[in-house]
């Protein structure tokens, strides 16, 4: 028998919630008022972000991780702290040596080494910190994570771009079906609101260039979409066996039924036209599962609002759904997209939304793609009767991956 993989706790840092209930009702309003000019990216052809908003560090973490630590980081720890409390994890709940972090990083925020390259340049290299490191690497979210809260299990990050974190979150389950682990925190954090991230971006032609109007300009399946908008935060739940989780009287909020991965093999930056891999990975997902597409209530899609990425989607999602499928929703959007850390985010909030029994709405979407003949949650937040959800993920370098998670 498949071991069962619940979810016992939920992390949420966004811009449009610190925290998970917050991030809920942030986007049930289907509003995106979070993109703004942003000073970090004062200059630059592309002006704008999402920033996480209304969070200041020093109120979950101590002063000292603070100052030692990135933004990434910060989120990751905060994130992190909040789904232990939900799962109730108090010290000494659980044998520690059994319990694994395993966090998805695309790239975090970079803001240090262009510091360092300055003062290379200068010839001042002896200015240098010996923080940049420590502050920088992605490995330190989990790490930090770890440290923080004497959690000895396994312990590693999962760099695959913008599918990090979904990949993140399948690796924690097959840690706990291998038996490593009872349980394991899993999920992303990313602050990719940088001068180095923008630029690069920009100049690959990825990053929506809507300066007139940033609030409108996550627009994901919008005939008018141009880009994607730069964003941060993180996401952290807590997998765990589901005997375990019910031998120590943990809520579930879900579980983890089905996992799949899968590449292009197809261009560096570019979708397959036909979303083949996405196509695989969600099959992949479905058969692990033990589902057809039929089962399926509800899909939160990846959906970054790059012309060519939605439409890829779009044209999986046609083929892998013998009819038309369920009701779909974008929440970059309303979130813009937080690299590595944006699948974990949108896991969370398709858990959230099977516990709420609705399905929060795209923003911006005034005039759907003809192309793309999806039945797309718009303007306000959709009741529906949610068992299953499945949420996909993609990246550069040809990277996917698909989750499925149900109700209990």
């Amino acid at each position: 028998m498949t071991l069962d993989i619940a979810v016992t706790g939920i992390g949420l840092i966004t811009p449009v919630g610190v925290g998970s209930d917050s991030t809920w009702r942030g986007l049930c309003s289907g509003r995106s008022f979070t993109a703004a000019q942003d000073p970090l990216l004062t200059g630059l052809p592309v002006d704008f972000s999402c920033p996480v908003q209304n969070f200041d560090a020093c109120d979950h973490l101590p002063r000292r991780t603070v100052r030692r630590t990135d933004a990434f980081i910060h989120f990751a720890l905060a994130a992190a702290q909040e789904a232990a409390q939900d799962a109730g994890l108090a010290p000494g709940s659980a044998e520690p040596t059994r319990i694994g972090v395993v966090l998805g990083v695309a790239s975090n925020s970079l803001t240090g080494y262009g510091r360092v390259f300055e003062l290379l340049r200068t010839g001042e290299h002896h200015l240098v910190s010996p923080l940049v490191v420590p502050r920088s690497v992605p490995s330190m979210a989990a790490g930090e994570v770890a440290a923080h809260l004497d959690y000895r299990g396994p312990n590693f990050t999962v760099s695959s771009a913008c599918a990090s974190g979904a990949h993140a979150i399948g690796i924690a389950r097959d840690l706990i079906r291998s038996g490593t682990c009872d349980i394991v925190l899993a999920g992303g954090a990313e602050s990719g609101r940088s001068p180095f991230s923008a630029i690069n971006f920009a100049r690959l032609g990825a990053l929506s260039t809507r300066r007139h109007d940033p609030s409108g300009a996550s627009r994901p399946f919008d005939r008018d979409r141009d880009g994607f908008v730069l964003s941060e935060g993180a996401a952290v739940l807590v997998l765990e066996r589901g005997d375990h989780a019910r031998a120590r009287g943990a809520a579930l909020h879900g579980v983890v039924a089905g996992y799949g991965a899968s590449a292009d093999a197809h261009h560096p930056v570019n979708p397959h036209p036909d979303g083949r891999g996405l196509q695989q990975a969600i099959r992949t997902a479905l058969t692990d599962a033990g589902l057809t597409p039929a089962d399926l209530d509800h899909v939160s899609a990846h959906a970054t609002s790059t012309p060519a990425g939605d439409l890829a989607e779009a044209r999986a999602l046609s083929h892998v759904f013998p009819s038309t499928p369920p009701p779909v929703t974008a929440l970059k959007s309303l979130l813009g997209h937080a690299l590595g850390a944006a699948p974990a985010i949108q896991a969370a909030c398709a858990l959230l939304a099977l516990r709420h029994q609705a399905i929060p709405p795209t923003a911006n979407l005034d005039n759907q793609d003809a192309a793309i003949d999806l039945d797309i949650v718009r303007k306000t937040p959709r009741p529906a009767r949610l068992r299953t959800v499945l949420s996909t993920a993609c990246g550069f370098g040809g990277a996917n991956a698909a989750l499925i998670l149900r109700g209990v």
